[in-house]
């Protein structure tokens, strides 16, 4: 093959790509969500065995810190007043298929609201895939 046609080729292809949305990956449907939770540090562990009771282990926390309308706190330490405005909480993060978001939500309610300012926000939003990097799963089974 000549260098020409190489060339060509290789522009034929960038073009059948652009024009096709060409991905590497095969394009997958399964509908999957993402759900990010914050929460009060003392409520996590009723979380986590709700959770577990559903049959979700797989998930990533991280300590965080924030505030909402509760605006902080003062806390006297020695003596001295101190506002705290920023305050700890545990933001779960997690990947579901759609079948499972309803009940997941249902139980992060159940064992964290008290009804007070300060018990967290849930945000959900679509995910289109999921890669196992072990063995390249994709879609729904690499959850």
């Amino acid at each position: 093959m000549s260098l020409r046609a190489e060339r060509w080729t290789e522009a034929a292809i960038r073009r059948l790509r652009l024009s096709q949305n060409f991905s590497i990956f095969p394009k997958r449907r399964n509908a999957m969500t993402k759900l990010e939770a914050i929460i009060q540090p003392s409520r996590f562990d009723a979380l986590k065995t709700a959770l577990r009771e559903i049959g979700i282990d797989g998930m990533t926390i991280s300590e965080v810190r924030g505030h909402g309308r509760q605006k902080g706190q003062t806390e006297i330490y020695r003596g001295r007043e101190y506002d705290v405005d920023l305050l700890p909480k545990i933001k779960i993060e997690m990947v579901l298929p759609d079948s499972m978001v309803d009940s997941v939500v249902q139980a992060i309610l159940k064992a964290t609201k008290s009804g007070r300012i300060g018990d967290g926000k849930i945000f959900l939003s679509k995910i289109d895939e999921a890669i196992r990097i072990r063995n390249e799963e994709h879609g729904e089974s690499a959850l």
